[in-house]
């Protein structure tokens, strides 16, 4: 059997409905699932790249861009309410069963990443080699960047409400600095991801710039993916 230090699996289902055919519609002149699959590609870090879905048009462009689909994701894994660990649970134990490989250590990337930097994907995999004995995930995180501690919701004429008011009256620089999952990507050992731990409850954070986030649910969403890869694509060429 063969031996697979570190392998990339990309979940990316058929159903999106905010924005239908999310994972494979045009951006910027590829489809997006493009954009995973190359940083990947980029990072050199894989033995392989897998894409787990249920879609066969997903599949289909998946392997142009080099992403390999041995098997097709079941209904009971593809709904709105499906976790990440489950989907990723599966696709290793059918890679390792239809590839014959045994597998270390296994990042899940998102499908609707554009501004993921290879970069991350390979300082992530160095930082859970080195601390790989706590047996928890490692995943990018950015910081908010307004207080979370100054939030309020509206009643229902309007009226603000503060949520936190016991820090009304601490400085901004004297809060704790709260940050978010960045959406981007996990890494863990294969044990860890089968053992179907809480990515959250198991992990550890990598800061990246909230410039290299965007969290693509809604058209607005889209509209300002594409302008923020716009500029970084203008600053990369600038450089070169």
């Amino acid at each position: 059997m063969n031996q697979y230090n570190n392998i990339c699996i990309i979940p990316a289902r058929g159903g999106s409905k905010r924005i239908p055919k999310k994972n494979i519609k045009n951006f910027i002149g590829k489809p997006m699932i493009a954009y995973a699959i190359k940083a990947a590609q980029d990072s050199k870090i894989f033995s392989e790249i897998y894409v787990s879905t249920d879609d066969e048009s997903i599949a289909d462009i998946s392997k142009m861009y080099g992403a390999k689909i041995p098997f097709i994701r079941g209904s009971e894994l593809s709904d709105d309410h499906t976790g990440t660990v489950p989907v990723i649970m599966d696709a290793i134990l059918k890679i390792e069963l239809i590839d014959k490989v045994k597998v270390n250590d296994v990042f899940c990337i998102y499908p609707c990443v554009p501004l993921l930097q290879p970069e991350n994907l390979i300082q992530v995999y160095e930082d859970h080699k080195k601390n790989k004995a706590l047996n928890r995930y490692t995943f990018p995180v950015a910081e908010y960047t307004s207080a979370p501690q100054r939030a309020f919701k509206l009643g229902v004429n309007g009226e603000v409400i503060r949520l936190y008011p016991e820090y009304e009256r601490v400085r901004t620089q004297d809060l704790d600095r709260i940050y978010y999952d960045a959406g981007q990507f996990y890494c863990g050992s294969r044990n860890l991801w089968i053992s179907g731990n809480n990515i959250h409850e198991f992990g550890i954070g990598y800061v990246i710039p909230a410039r290299q986030v965007v969290d693509i649910d809604t058209e607005d969403d889209w509209i300002r993916a594409e302008i923020y890869s716009k500029i970084n694509m203008a600053i990369i060429n600038k450089c070169n």
